[in-house]
């Protein structure tokens, strides 16, 4: 069957499996890869950990590693979070993952006057390093991988875990974990930015360039098209947009005189899982397809690692229903599989709660829980990519990856050959936002006539919904956020702040790498809001044009 088979077992073979039997409930051996049994493999389809990488990057697909069950963590006080967190850990979670509140995400601090009525509701409020340093006790940083969802000020949040980990002794070298970062998307679909699009765009390469220094192993990007799918996007437009994202921070990064294979490898993606089983997988593996072959073929990429898309993916919170609340554990599960057998590195699943808040503990726990059950009961982990070779899946594949070429063909031309200018060009024009306002509207009509049918809302109703025990936080924790932010600003020493400050404002208003500035103001233990609020003395703020 070709060179590729060779490779592919030569690869396998080299690996570590998890285990030394796969095999059914029935005692049955599990073959580690579905193959034709006649016929050559499609170069399109190909082998696991080979390009284009349609069927994975590592060709030993689970059976090397499981991917990493990521909860996303975080509400009220650091101090409870971080309990939180210690608990997910002792229950076999393998990484963490950080949800920040509202005031953190648009880059306030707690006892910003607007602030008032936020602080630790969607997410844990962290407006210093004694914050962070407090929200890992305990939790070896070195050790333990961590994601955190922050775009606007993530330069800032990121400043305040470097310091943290460098008080807990630990080699910035060690650090592992991706910060979300992709600010893009918030024009296009989440609204939480701060500055104009060419600042938040150099603060990203900045990061970029001094983690390729100083925290290699450190995912500097996580590309989202999980926000623009909850925005209203279909399956393709959140594959092309997403991808378009991935390709205009890859020219940005050119454009400072950054090597390709330097820095894409540290590149990850973050994908929703949708309720439509067959459609996601299919946009997986198309997704892996076309980065594969832009980043070789267009960006002149020659590392293996750069042409490998590896993401993470969340189950989707648009499909949670408040009604009938127990059908989104059912609803999470199926995403999860098709997430799995998609080929994702790690996994969050949602709560069955968190259409109405952030999840209980218990809640977290069975979403935990889904995850370990698909993992370790029903063999889907046993054999690699298998639904490979399916003629159903195969075409959905091609057919998928051939609306998104067609979106990057657009946006191209918006862009008159740069894929950076094209998505500056469909922001600022409201082409993004108008494409999805569209398919948000149709899903909406399909689901008022009930030609689309959410089990539990317009069919299979039913009229007594009994309430529900949802987490609530107290008023107690702000109170006790700006108490904590009382005492810092008055302990610290306020002449060696204010200095950090103002080289922070001079570097912004130059072209210094502004991460050496962010960390040294974090040190001295400047705040999120005094930082954001000095660069935007250079930066400016933004506000998305009136559409018509």
């Amino acid at each position: 069957m070709g060179d590729g088979r060779q490779d592919w077992t030569d690869a396998y073979a080299a690996g570590s499996p998890r285990r030394e039997r796969f095999e059914t409930l029935s005692f049955d051996a599990v073959p580690p890869l579905g193959e034709p049994a006649e016929g050559e493999v499609s170069t399109t389809v190909g082998y696991p950990g080979q390009y284009p990488y349609t069927r994975g990057v590592h060709a030993t697909g689970y059976r090397g590693r499981l991917w990493t069950m990521r909860q996303f963590a975080g509400f009220a006080s650091v101090a409870e979070t971080n309990e939180r967190f210690r608990h997910l850990l002792g229950e076999g979670q393998g990484g963490l993952s950080v949800a920040f509140d509202m005031p953190t995400l648009m880059g306030l601090d707690a006892d910003d006057a607007r602030s008032l009525g936020e602080v630790g509701h969607c997410g844990v409020a962290v407006s210093s390093t004694e914050d962070m340093i407090e929200l890992f006790d305990q939790i070896p940083l070195g050790d333990v991988s961590v994601s955190m969802t922050i775009n606007g000020p993530a330069e800032v949040l990121f400043a305040f875990l470097l310091v943290a980990a460098e008080e807990q002794g630990v080699d910035w070298a060690r650090l592992r974990g991706t910060l979300q970062n992709d600010i893009l998307k918030e024009y296009i679909a989440q609204k939480e930015w701060i500055f104009p699009p060419e600042p938040h765009l150099r603060l990203i390469v900045d990061m970029i360039e001094f983690c390729g220094r100083r925290v290699p192993e450190w995912n500097t990007i996580s590309i989202s098209g999980y926000h623009i799918r909850e925005a209203g996007a279909t399956a393709a437009q959140e594959l092309a947009f997403t991808l378009a994202d991935g390709f205009a921070y890859v020219e940005a990064c050119m454009r400072r005189g950054l090597d390709v294979d330097d820095f894409v490898p540290r590149l990850s993606f973050f994908f929703d899982a949708h309720i439509d089983f067959f459609e996601e997988i299919a946009k997986f593996r198309a997704a892996r397809r076309i980065w594969a072959r832009w980043m070789r073929d267009r960006y002149g990429a020659k590392s293996e690692r750069s042409m490998m898309l590896r993401f993470h993916t969340q189950t989707a919170g648009v499909s949670l229903t408040a009604q009938q609340p127990e059908n989104n554990i059912v609803r999470t599960a199926i995403e999860a599989l098709a997430a799995v057998l998609g080929g994702t590195q790690s996994l969050h699943t949602n709560a069955m709660d968190e259409v109405f808040a952030l999840p209980t503990a218990k809640n977290a726990e069975i979403a935990l829980r889904t995850q370990q059950v698909i993992a370790e009961e029903t063999g889907v982990a046993s054999t690699i990519d298998p639904l490979g070779g399916s003629w159903f899946v195969e075409d959905m594949t091609d057919r998928i990856e051939a609306k998104a070429e067609e979106m990057f063909a657009t946006i191209d031309r918006m862009g008159s050959g740069s894929m950076l200018d094209g998505v500056l060009y469909g922001i600022e024009e409201g082409w993004f936002q108008s494409a999805l306002a569209d398919s948000a509207y149709e899903f909406e009509k399909a689901l008022n006539s009930g030609d689309r049918v959410i089990v539990g809302v317009n069919k299979y109703v039913r009229d007594d919904e009994p309430a529900l025990d949802i987490l609530r936080v107290g008023a107690e924790i702000e109170a006790g956020q700006r108490a904590k932010l009382a005492r810092l600003r008055g302990e610290r020493d306020g002449s060696a702040v204010s200095a950090a400050l103002e080289r922070l404002r001079n570097g912004a208003a130059g072209d210094d790498n502004l991460m050496e500035l962010l960390i040294e103001a974090a040190r001295v233990r400047a705040t999120l809001g005094e930082m954001i609020s000095a660069m935007k003395d250079v930066f400016g703020g933004y506000r998305e044009p009136p559409r018509v």
